[in-house]
Parts: C-alpha cells; sequence; structure tokens
C-alpha cells in the first residue's frame, strides 16, 4: 500500500550525499567547448555592429555566433516574437546580441569582453503608466469576466472605495541556474540535455533554431535545480545556443549562466498594478467589485497572455462575487521578458481582493476575518465570475477549524491589547485564503503520456513527460505505479524525462505535473494488468499450458488492452505485497511467477498510455465553460510584529490548513506547502527588484536579493490537512499541491496592513507590495503625520 505513506523523494540520498546528477554534474567530453553569451549595454535601441576581431583572436576561441547564424530568427511559446539572439532591435538590458565559443570555461568572460557592441540608444519605456499613456499593449483579454450588473450595484452600494493595488516581480532563485549540453550526433542529430520545465518545446525550439526536422532533436531532462516557472519557456533559447555551437562545431557543447547573468538576462514574475472600485454592505459584504487588472509583460509576450488571464481567473479569491466586472491588460515595457512563476499569475488576482477586504476591514472597523467569512463562497451553485459553479467547497469549514486550532480571538485580544502600550513595536494578524484553480486554462495541454515496462524480475521502469525539479513528481509517480501492482515503491524506477520516449508532452507546470503524468501511468499500468489477469485466472483454474499454442485468453487480453481502461477488468483478482491473490478461491501466486509465465506466452508486459483530462473546456471569447478540473482550497493565519523605528517585520506565527484531497505521500505535501508559503512570504515582503537609471538590474545576486532565510521564518509554524474523501476528479482523489500554499504567503502581507491599522488614526494605509523595512517605515511615518 504506497499511496497515502510517506516515502521519501526519490532523489534525497543522492542530494544528501551529493551524488545527484545535474547538467554541470556532467563530466566533459573530448573536445567539449564552452558558451557564453554577450548582452546588450542598453535597454533600448538599435544594433550598429558587433566587432569580433579581438575575440577570434584569443587563443581560446572557436568562434563568434550571431542572429545571421540561426535558421529561425524569432522563438517565442505562444507568439514567435522573442529573436534568438538581436536581429537590429533592441529590447532590453542585457539582452543576448552574440554567443562566443571557448575551448576552456575559464576564457569565456575574458573572450566575452573583446567583443565590442555598437549601438544607439533610444527612450524606452519602464513603467505600466508609461506603457499605457503611449499604447504600449502586448496583449488585452479577449472578454472581460461579468456576473450581475456592476454599475447598478456600485450606484446603490451603502460605501465604495477606490484603489490601485500594486504589487512587484520576483526572481526564481532557482539553485541550478539555466544550463544545457548539446552533443552533436550521426546525420545531423542532436542530443540536448537540459535544464527544463518543457523538453518538448526545447526540442522544437532547437529544432527550428537549427533549421532541422524535430526527430533529428532528442531533449533529455533528468532533473533540475529548482524551475518555480523560469524553466517552463525561458530554457528553450539556452538550450537552442548551445545546439548551433555544438551543431557548428560538431563537438560537444555546454552552457552554464552564473547566477549574475541567469537574473541579469531572464524575465521575473510580473509586476502587476491593479485598478479597483469595490461597493460593500455595513457589515463588510461585496456587494460589486470593477476591476481592471494591468501587467508588465516585458519586451516579449512569452507567457504573458496565459498569466494575465490566470490573474483575472483568480481575482475573486475564495469569495463569492454577486456582481463583477474583470477586465486584464498586458502592456510591453523595455524588461526582460517577464515569465512564467509559481501561482502564474493567480498571486497577482489574488492579492487584489485579500488587500481590498482588508480596506473594507479597516474603513468600517471590523475584524477583517469576520468580513472574509460572511463573503466567502458558501451554500450551492455559486458561480465564480468566469460561470463555472464551484463544486466541493470546504471553504466555511477550513475557515472555522483553522481559527479555532489557531487560537484567533484570543491572539486578537491579546496583540490589540499588547499594540496599546506603545513599547515602540505593534502586531498585526490576519487570515487569507486560496481556491486555487488546476488545470492548464489552455485546453490543449491537459494531456500527457506514459510508457510503463514490467521486467522479469518484478520490477518497474516509468517514463513520463514530468520533469523532476525538487517537487518530488517523480515519487508520486513511483507510488501510484507501485501501488497498481502491490509492489513496494523501490520496486518502481521513474526514468529520465526523454523526448524519444514520451511525445508531444505538457510543461511540468500549473500544478499539473502529478495530475497528468500519474494519471497515464496508472492507465498504462492498469492495461499491463488487464492482460495479465486472464492469464492468472486460468492460472487459478489449473489451466496447464503448450508452450507451442497460442494462450487464447492473452489474445483477447492484447485486444482489450488497447481500449482506454481506467479501471482493471477483474476486480477478484488483486495485486497485494508481490503476490497475485484470487479473492474466490482464496489462492495466490508469486507476482514474478505470474510474469515468467506471460512472457513464455508472449504476453506484453509493457505499456503505453495516454490521458486528457475530461470535461475541460473554456471559451475566452464568450466566457463559457468549465476552465478548471477541481480546486485546490487552503487558509492561513500569520501574526507579524513590526519595529516602529525601523520596520522591521518578523513573523511571529503561522497556521495553514489545506484541503489536498486524499493525499498522495503527505511528507511530500507538506513540504510543497511550507516552501510555498514561504516563497510567497518572500514576494510580498523582501524580494524587491532594484533597478538603475539605465535599468541595469542591481539586485542580480544573493547579496544583493533578499530571499527568506531561516531567520525569516515564522517562529511558530503549524501545518495541517484537512480531510476530503469526496474528490473524485483526480488520481485516487488527490488533489495539486505546488502552486496553490503560495498565494498564502500573502497573510504576512496583510496582517502587515493589519498592525499599521492600529497607527492610521483613521487614514487609508497605503501599502504596495513588496512591504520591505524601508516601505513600512514610510507608511508608518505617513500615517502618523510626520
Amino acid at each position: 500500500m504506497s499511496i497515502g505513506m510517506n516515502i521519501r523523494h526519490d532523489s534525497a540520498v543522492t542530494h544528501v550525499a551529493g551524488e545527484s546528477v545535474f547538467i554541470d554534474d556532467r563530466p566533459e567530453v573530448r573536445g567539449e567547448v564552452h558558451v557564453g553569451v554577450v548582452g546588450s549595454p542598453i535597454a533600448r535601441g538599435r544594433l550598429i555592429s558587433i566587432d569580433s576581431k579581438e575575440a577570434l583572436a584569443h587563443p581560446d576561441c572557436l568562434g563568434v555566433y550571431t542572429a545571421a547564424d540561426f535558421h529561425a530568427k524569432a522563438w517565442g511559446t505562444i507568439k514567435h516574437d522573442q529573436p534568438f539572439l538581436v536581429v537590429e532591435e533592441i529590447s532590453y538590458m542585457q539582452e543576448a546580441v552574440c554567443l562566443i565559443a571557448s575551448k576552456r570555461r575559464d576564457s569565456v568572460e575574458a573572450i566575452k569582453k573583446l567583443i565590442k557592441v555598437k549601438a544607439e540608444e533610444t527612450p524606452g519605456v519602464f513603467s505600466i503608466d508609461e506603457a499605457k499613456a503611449k499604447g504600449e499593449v502586448l496583449y488585452r483579454a479577449a472578454s472581460p469576466f461579468m456576473q450581475g450588473n456592476v454599475d447598478a450595484a456600485l450606484a446603490q452600494a451603502p460605501h465604495c472605495l477606490k484603489g490601485v493595488f500594486r504589487c512587484g516581480g520576483q526572481e526564481h532563485f532557482y539553485l541550478e541556474s539555466q544550463a544545457a549540453i548539446a552533443y552533436p550526433l550521426e546525420n545531423g542529430q542532436v542530443e540536448v540535455h537540459s535544464s527544463s520545465q518543457h523538453p518538448s518545446e526545447t526540442q522544437r525550439v532547437v529544432a527550428e533554431a537549427l533549421g532541422i526536422p524535430f526527430h533529428q532533436v532528442v531533449c533529455v531532462v533528468k532533473r533540475m535545480g529548482g524551475g518555480f516557472g523560469g524553466k517552463e519557456s525561458q530554457g528553450a533559447p539556452i538550450a537552442a545556443y548551445a545546439a548551433l555551437v555544438a551543431n557548428r562545431l560538431k563537438r560537444a557543447a555546454r552552457i552554464v549562466l552564473t547566477k549574475d547573468q541567469d537574473m541579469m538576462i531572464t524575465g521575473k514574475r510580473h509586476p502587476f498594478q491593479n485598478e479597483y472600485e469595490v461597493g460593500f454592505d455595513g457589515d463588510g459584504r461585496l456587494l460589486a467589485v470593477k476591476a481592471i487588472l494591468q501587467s508588465d509583460g516585458g519586451a516579449y509576450l512569452d507567457l504573458s497572455s496565459s498569466i494575465l488571464e490566470r490573474a483575472m481567473f483568480h481575482l475573486d479569491g475564495a469569495y463569492y462575487l454577486p456582481n463583477v466586472h474583470i477586465e486584464g491588460v498586458c502592456y510591453r515595457t523595455h524588461h526582460h521578458p517577464h515569465t512564467a512563476f509559481r501561482g502564474f499569475g493567480g498571486p497577482q488576482g489574488n492579492m487584489t481582493i485579500e488587500s481590498i477586504l482588508e480596506d473594507v476591514a479597516h474603513f468600517l472597523k471590523k475584524d477583517a476575518s469576520e468580513v472574509r467569512r460572511i463573503n466567502l463562497y458558501s451554500g450551492q451553485n455559486l458561480r465564480t465570475p468566469y460561470g463555472q459553479v464551484l463544486e466541493n467547497n470546504l471553504l466555511p469549514e477550513i475557515h472555522e477549524r483553522l481559527l479555532k486550532s489557531a487560537n484567533y480571538q484570543k491572539r486578537l485580544k491579546e496583540l490589540t491589547e499588547f499594540n496599546s502600550k506603545r513599547t515602540g513595536k505593534i502586531r498585526g494578524i490576519s487570515v487569507t485564503a486560496t481556491k486555487f484553480g488546476i488545470s492548464f486554462t489552455a485546453r490543449f495541454l491537459n494531456q500527457a503520456n506514459a510508457l510503463v515496462n514490467l521486467q522479469l524480475d518484478g520490477t518497474l521502469q516509468v517514463s513520463t513527460g514530468a520533469t523532476e525539479m525538487g517537487q518530488g513528481v517523480n515519487t508520486k509517480i513511483q507510488q501510484i505505479v507501485a501501488h497498481a501492482f502491490g509492489l513496494p515503491p523501490e520496486s518502481v524506477r521513474v526514468m529520465p524525462t526523454s523526448t524519444e520516449k514520451n511525445h508531444n508532452t505538457s510543461p511540468t507546470a500549473a500544478s499539473s505535473g502529478s495530475d497528468l503524468n500519474g494519471a497515464a501511468a496508472l492507465l498504462a499500468a492498469n492495461r499491463i494488468k488487464n492482460r495479465l489477469i486472464p492469464l492468472a485466472r486460468a492460472m487459478f483454474n489449473g489451466l496447464s499450458f503448450d508452450p507451442t499454442l497460442e494462450f487464447e485468453a492473452g489474445k483477447e487480453a492484447d485486444k482489450e488492452a488497447d481500449k482506454e481502461a481506467d479501471t482493471v477488468s477483474d476486480s477478484g483478482i488483486q495485486f497485494q505485497e508481490g503476490r497475485v491473490l484470487d479473492s474466490l478461491s482464496g489462492k495466490s501466486i508469486r507476482l514474478q511467477e505470474l510474469i515468467q509465465t506471460a512472457y513464455q506466452n508472449r504476453i506484453s508486459l509493457g505499456s503505453y498510455a495516454h490521458y486528457k483530462t475530461p470535461d475541460l473546456g473554456f471559451d475566452k471569447t464568450k466566457v463559457t465553460g468549465r476552465a478548471f478540473n477541481y480546486y485546490t482550497q487552503g487558509m492561513a493565519v500569520s501574526e507579524v510584529e513590526i519595529d516602529e523605528y525601523t520596520g522591521e517585520m518578523k513573523v511571529r506565527r503561522a497556521d495553514i490548513l489545506m484541503d489536498l484531497g486524499r493525499s498522495l505521500n503527505p511528507g511530500i505535501d507538506r513540504g510543497q506547502t511550507t516552501g510555498a508559503f514561504i516563497q510567497g512570504m518572500g514576494w510580498v515582503t523582501s524580494e524587491h527588484l532594484v533597478y538603475d537609471e539605465k535599468r541595469n538590474l542591481l539586485s542580480h545576486s544573493p547579496t544583493t536579493y533578499k530571499i527568506p532565510n531561516v531567520q525569516d521564518t515564522p517562529r511558530e509554524f503549524h501545518v495541517d490537512f484537512i480531510e476530503n474523501p469526496h474528490n473524485d476528479r483526480n488520481v485516487h482523489g488527490s488533489k495539486a499541491v505546488g502552486e496553490p500554499p503560495f498565494l498564502l504567503g500573502t497573510s504576512v502581507w496583510t496582517a502587515i496592513k493589519h498592525a499599521l491599522s492600529y497607527r492610521a488614526n483613521g487614514k487609508e494605509i497605503h501599502l504596495v507590495s513588496p512591504a520591505t523595512p524601508e516601505v513600512i517605515l514610510m507608511e508608518l511615518t505617513r500615517l502618523k503625520g510626520m
């Protein structure tokens, strides 16, 4: 019984022992070269020339490559609008201008410095307001999300507030920077090992860059040292750089960006600037919400359109909005193209409604948790702003249980008394929620395939399109397949992801890696079992075998295996603890004996399966259909303490309660929950991207960019899961966990807002995100009238 157990991460031991192999751990092969990227010295303008004479004279330099060396000039996940290398127009600081190839790694930087890039600078656009004024629109949502009559409800509402919510970007800060190695093979083939969340896209982008058919390229992903969305799309051009050099020199080519280079070159989480108007009654019930979500997409589209739409999908948060109007616009600026990041726009939408509710409570002088309670989705047949009915809703129960287990009311009273003593410190407490839609909003991406091979010794090899970036997807797939055959998890080995084994895969993103690939692996496992069951039944009935004859039941089983089968054909035959049991007769045989007999009777012991999430389909133009398969729900209560003289903030305590259905692996889910919360907390408190006047990123290293460390984690930290046996929308009743808890980090930011309310003297609180100590101190100074 592997499902629901705390099976350790499949790489836990090798990680600790330092034996896990990442891209740059692969030993160099004979003649291997190192690739460097030369970036633009300006943020916007025209490329005049590239002088590479001195670089080519360097004894270690093997070549300099420009846009002219690429077959396809541009790439893009949704729209091919981003050049591999600058052709003429420069659109952001450090945009890749050319590549160099060096015999030695330690010569790369020296050779790069010998490249002379001449460019003509023109004024750039660096804010949403500037882009808005100049009409620099990258994407506008096809249709607004509307429900009820928002204008009439606003006109009749007893109270109204207007405002602008602003949140900044965020650096992914994965431990392994963008990296790839390309190996040229015979007949013009190339094998790429990439730190990528999307091997199939990497395969396609490399093929297009080189001008060769897709079948000439194989992309392999063993694991990544973190991804968080930053390797969903932006790892592909990095792999193409290595592949181009390998193709030209006919030598293996390696590219590994330094942390500084990676942070300066790659895109971040999208900054948002959301305008809103809200109408509410004296109890704090939201009567109408009108919002325009505005994002900074950077220089090229990347995934910005989908991210904007997911922000719109999550503007309602966990709260029912009877009258609502939501629009979305993504603006083009001359920043690095912003890209996917854990939550994929959901946090920027969800945080807006949580900020609004905190402001409503402050305006009415009410407890914000009570304002949230009366606005929670509660009851039957409640529709979201995009028309989907909320099913299996546990939000009211989670709210009640969490506030009780966190001693919310007692602590609220205590911190109110504490704040009245004027000790130079203030405390705040807040509860926020997540109702995260699980599925890709692009319907075609909700598919996966898996190959399961049952070996003669009773062990299994499983290949899927999922990529392991530390989140434990391989371990969950291992558990699913082991459970199907009644074997211990160590009997299953999940193989490196490769496009030659699993084709046209979707990215491991949208929290759907385990959902899609686990379901596909289970289908493949069940097909093998459906071939074995007739044979087992025959063996239990005493059938003897003639090796010169075909086993008729086996032929029928092979036919049945070609059909879609999400369950086994005979529930009377059970696979348990390495044996196969007949519940009718009580007889049993070793699984290995059954496998050997199947092999001798030419019954296939391997199977491929394709899975697609059922009942999905959303029309963006008409705003109709089912956008999500289900929702992962949860809430967090966070308490903070602020030093009024420095603005320094500490999280005293955090309590989280999540609905994860029937957890496949509670230990891994707990790790994902705590990690996501801390990363979300970092986004809203300390992770500040700083640029100079030329738009050079100043915070491009661990010394200048502040992610949470152990001293920033809550002094007291509680995480629990609510039992929910009613989820039948996913494999084994489980729910996705990768992104939903990230949104709960918002509770730290709203707790800061609550703390500031004790010094507001009736004024509105103007707090941006991230709420760094400087931001907090400046707002405290303003509120105190100093």
